[in-house]
């Protein structure tokens, strides 16, 4: 499953040291997985943010930075 390039909301907060929450849709139904920041991306990112992933280990674990919204 490519799981790189998804987007998803972020449920959990997502930052340095933190071990967050991210839920993405997928296989017709919606899932969490744990998030961790990606390389480079600074702060928190916050409950309810849009993200994308950009790096996945299997089974559960995403690495996300957090989509500019205008």
């Amino acid at each position: 499953m490519d799981m790189v390039g998804r987007t998803g909301r972020v449920t959990g907060v997502v930052g340095p040291g933190l071990v967050g929450e991210v839920i993405l849709h997928i296989r017709g139904g919606a899932e969490h997985f744990l998030a961790y920041p990606a390389l480079g991306e600074r702060g928190r990112i916050g409950v309810g943010a849009v993200v994308t992933v950009v790096e996945y280990q299997p089974p559960r674990t995403v690495y996300v930075m957090e989509v500019y919204d205008g």
